[in-house]
């Protein structure tokens, strides 16, 4: 063949790979494949929306052209700011990271495909990039340098596997580059007042709690009778999840329209009016069972969270069971979760009653200061005041305040406003959990155990995979010295919360008590350290451990602390005093110890 019959042209050239992508596929072939692909729609509607296209993938690795510079670099950067922002929002087994080479050259053309040195070196110019980074050649660079508000870093001449020449290079720093203004499919612009944007923004999705679909899961074992299976872990997760109460679910009719189906997940979001998609799939192999489930914000196509259970098929309803109530427990925290995270990057123009919930909600995880709460809260009961959840949320930020030794002046007014937020959130919604939780808590303020009982069992009936409804489950328990069944829902709530805010205020909060019941005065005297490393405010605890060394034997580590106690609590001096502040449940145990540490009767 001569060089006549040979089609060649300057193009631009685009490549992308992940990093360390083999190691990935080592660890967790199906996770790693889930995330590839949820990462390469990023990439496709990059290149697409930049007039790009792909002539070229192999596993992890794409290969674009463009007919700009200009546009390549643009899909470069959105690529890699959004893949940036989805790592961000998912957990770190669950993020990637992508190399990018662009490069200006000569190229073969046969059919769709390039060839040549202007694609080996783009090929090569990728490989030199640093994780989330894009590198360029020179020739690139001079094309693009004073058209673009970027800059641009020199990284010398590199020397080129199969290259002749050394390459001058550049690269781009992506993470210093601002997010860019809202852009259609097209060069166009849309241009809207800023009232006008403000409005469209809280309109929608954005105005209510968001909805939820479950899609029904695949069968991917080559069975067609386990096709019953897949869709009785997609049924049961519908039922767990409507149980939460929080979020609206879409019905199973609607969900299993989609069944069989290639889904585009931002279509089922415009045709339903959901945020939040639940997938996933069954593989069944001879006795055993892979089931896989991931969470995904429609809207902006981020993975929030995913996982997978292998287990036995020696009862497989038993196994259905397990797994979709599982999904149900993660799914509905993660995605309020989520909610937090997006409304406190919103503007606060026009903001509706469910985003002054959300404010709250953030402020009350990240431990921000009552008042700040409280002021959320009441901009959102203003707006709307039959959000239950507003006054539960009331509820959970002052149910500390009562008990602060330094606010029992203001005991008696906090415990009736507590009452008050309690018997609200309760009218407004008495088969939502936590509604049903800040009640109980209010009568066992009021010493009626009976009726904090019976309310946390209507709870945990309600829905059994509710962390929350678990703990305090427990804490009711310990009013009626039942500490073994108490440490049993106690121990569910944290295995049902792995991470977050609500497993530290478990941590914090009741198991101690639970520990010091059973006279387990080991793991009670953890509890103690762990709450006084995490709050060393918690002046109570040196009363605590104290005791709970007396009882152990050890006096002398004792003594020390009923020292440091008594300097910090002043007013405590004799059990007299100690009698009137100490838990009325373990005060037997309690005053034992302490009687032993050397405090005084009288």
């Amino acid at each position: 063949m001569s060089s006549n019959d040979i089609d060649r042209k300057i193009a631009v050239i685009f490549v992308t790979d992940v990093v360390n992508f083999s190691t990935l596929m080592e660890q967790d072939e199906e996770q790693t494949l889930r995330n590839l692909k949820a990462c390469r729609s990023l990439t496709d509607e990059a290149i697409k929306l930049n007039h790009g296209r792909v002539f070229g993938s192999a596993g992890d690795s794409i290969i674009a052209e463009f007919a700009s510079p200009v546009d390549a670099v643009v899909a470069a950067t959105e690529f890699q700011r959004n893949l940036r922002d989805r790592n961000e929002g998912v957990s770190d087994e669950d993020q990637m990271l992508f190399r990018v080479g662009l490069n200006l050259g000569d190229v073969i053309i046969e059919g769709d495909n390039l060839y040549g040195d202007g694609v080996n070196v783009a090929a090569r110019l990728e490989a030199t990039a640093e994780p989330g980074g894009i590198t360029l050649s020179g020739k690139f660079h001079d094309e693009v340098c004073r058209k673009l508000d970027m800059s641009f870093v020199s990284t010398g001449e590199q020397v080129m596997k199969n290259i002749t020449n050394p390459v001058p290079t550049y690269k781009i720093e992506v993470s210093t580059l601002p997010k860019p203004e809202a852009k259609t499919d097209t060069e166009s612009i849309v241009e809207t007042s800023e009232e006008d944007q403000v409005s469209n923004s809280d309109q929608g999705l954005d105005d209510k709690p968001p909805a939820i679909i479950v899609l029904p899961f695949s069968n991917m074992s080559g069975d067609p009778e386990q096709e019953y299976f897949a869709d009785g872990i997609t049924e049961d997760i519908i039922t767990n999840l409507s149980l939460w109460k929080t979020f609206p679910v879409i019905s199973r009719n609607s969900s299993f329209t989609y069944k069989g189906k290639d889904v585009n997940l931002k279509n089922i979001s415009e045709e339903l009016g959901v945020r939040y998609v639940v997938e996933g799939s069954v593989r069944k192999g001879g006795n055993k069972v892979r089931i896989t489930a991931q969470l995904i914000d429609a809207t902006e196509d981020h993975h929030l969270w995913s996982n997978k259970w292998d287990r036995s098929l020696d009862d497989i309803f038993e196994v259905q069971d397990e797994v979709s109530s599982a999904i149900a427990a993660v799914v509905s925290p993660a995605v309020k979760e989520q909610e937090g995270k997006r409304v406190v990057k919103k503007q606060t123009k026009n903001i509706n009653a469910w985003d002054e919930y959300l404010r709250a909600l953030s402020c009350y995880n990240n431990r921000e200061s009552n008042e700040v709460i409280r002021e959320h809260c009441y901009k959102s009961i203003e707006l709307d005041p039959k959000i239950s959840d507003t006054y539960v949320l009331l509820c959970y930020s002052g149910y500390g305040e009562i008990f602060n030794h330094e606010k029992q002046d203001k005991r008696s007014e906090n415990e009736a406003i507590y009452h008050q937020n309690a018997q609200r959130a309760y009218d407004l919604d008495p088969d939502n959990p936590d509604a049903i939780i800040v009640l109980s808590r209010s009568f066992n303020l009021k010493k009626e155990y009976d009726k904090r009982l019976s309310l946390m069992e209507k709870a945990v009936k309600i829905n059994p995979n509710h962390a929350a409804a678990n703990y305090d489950y427990g804490l009711a328990l310990t009013n009626i010295k039942d500490f073994e069944k108490a440490k049993e829902h106690a121990l569910k709530a944290l295995e049902l919360t792995p991470s977050g805010p609500d497993r530290e205020r478990y941590l914090q909060g009741g198991l101690w008590l639970i520990h010091i019941g059973l006279k387990d005065f080991d793991e009670a005297i953890k509890s103690m350290e762990y709450m006084l490393e995490k709050n060393p405010g918690f002046t109570g605890a040196y009363g605590f451990m104290a005791s709970l060394h007396a009882l152990k034997g050890n006096i002398d580590i004792a003594k020390g602390h009923l020292a440091k106690y008594q300097e910090l609590r002043p007013k405590v001096k004799t059990l007299k005093d100690y009698e009137k502040v100490a838990p009325t449940i373990v005060k037997e145990i309690i005053m034992d110890g302490l009687e032993k540490a050397g405090m005084p009767k009288e």
